[in-house]
């Protein structure tokens, strides 16, 4: 599998994200929505950093039973209930990915939602990965 994260000069600075990425490979993964529950399905956690590290360690570890990794990840969406205190922890946020997930950064985006799912959910992250 080839994966190319592409960041053009003439785009705002890629921090934390790819603007684009292409990739080849022969198996698609289609990652559902991953909020911060445990094994349990009960929600883990009530600041939005705490829960954000859970749904992405949700995230690999569906991905992982897939057979595939972090570098593998092409698309991340990130859906929050409060863009303003996702934008308040980036730093944090960005600190959580790197140690869960390294640097090879997918192309992501971020929506605000009225609510999730669960609701005292604060976050949930979708994904789409290629594997060889």
């Amino acid at each position: 599998m080839t994966v190319h994260r592409t960041n053009p000069d003439g785009l705002a600075p890629a921090s934390g994200f790819s603007h684009a990425v292409t990739a080849t490979g022969s198996r698609l993964v289609f990652l559902a929505g991953q909020t911060a529950l445990d094994a349990r399905g009960v929600l883990v956690g009530t600041a939005l950093p705490e829960q954000f590290e859970t749904a992405l360690a949700n995230l690999l570890g569906a991905l992982a039973a897939a057979g595939g990794g972090p570098a593998d990840l092409c698309r991340v969406t990130v859906y929050t209930t409060d863009v303003g205190a996702y934008r308040s922890h980036a730093a944090q946020l960005g600190r959580i990915w790197r140690r869960l997930a390294g640097r090879d950064y997918p192309a992501m985006a971020l929506i605000g939602v009225v609510r999730l799912w669960d609701e005292q959910a604060l976050v949930e992250l979708d994904g789409t990965a290629v594997l060889p």
